[in-house]
């Protein structure tokens, strides 16, 4: 994680530039659109992202299990929809941004509920967003992102850039969803895509949810 950019993603990040000219511009501005009501709608709390599962305070190793288990489900359902609209062509293939977005923020407020934290705190929830841009952000954004979630409980008064965040965003995607959008191989594309999305964000969550746990020494509610 605190890796300086190296030699191979510099030049894919020049490749990438290039991508974003082929992306459809409707698209970006789906992805931006997406990702702005994204943030809203964390902040907010809105029950449209209430988890799906209790609040529970087991030991740490419990908690990464039902991690797992939530996790299955998630990632067949974002492979599943990934697949569906790779068929679909390129107007149903915009559909898959904003719902893989919503995918993501459940499985994350799951997360924090197994790992025994309060989503209803505000705090909480835009930790969810660091989290989020700590997994799908470039190598050079993800060294000044790390440190942050590192330390969290000793953060003061962070909020979210959310124009950054979306802009990060948006350029992690562009190769694979650019695929996607291809007749013919977009069904592959999009399975493949929404299966590497999902568990980059499982791995890059659990671990972050494993610091806070064990750098607090206890498995209590954090109430």
């Amino acid at each position: 994680m605190t890796k300086s950019p190296g030699l191979i993603n510099t030049m894919s990040k020049k490749v990438q530039s290039g991508v974003q000219g082929l992306i459809p511009e409707k698209a970006q501005n789906i992805i931006t659109a997406s990702i702005k009501t994204m943030v809203e709608t964390v902040l907010s709390g809105s029950a449209l992202i209430t988890p799906t599962t209790e609040a529970v305070d087991p030991a740490l190793s419990e908690s990464d299990f039902l991690v797992e288990k939530a996790y299955n489900s998630y990632h067949s359902l974002a492979v599943a929809q990934g697949v569906g609209f790779g068929l679909g062509g390129i107007l149903v293939n915009l559909a898959d941004l904003p719902a893989l977005l919503t995918i993501k923020m459940k499985f994350l407020f799951d997360c924090g509920k197994l790992y025994g934290f309060n989503v209803n705190k505000e705090e909480e929830r835009i930790f969810m967003l660091y989290i989020f841009q700590l997994a799908f952000s470039s190598d050079k954004r993800r060294t000044e992102i790390f440190p942050i979630v590192k330390n969290w409980d000793k953060q003061q008064e962070i909020a979210v850039d959310w124009k950054s965040l979306q802009m990060e965003y948006r350029d992690y995607l562009d190769i694979s969803k650019l695929l996607q959008l291809l007749p013919i191989v977009g069904a592959v594309a999009g399975g493949a895509a929404n299966h590497n999305l999902i568990k980059k964000l499982k791995v890059t969550a659990m671990n972050s949810y494993r610091m806070r746990v064990m750098a607090a020494g206890v498995n209590t509610m954090h109430l």
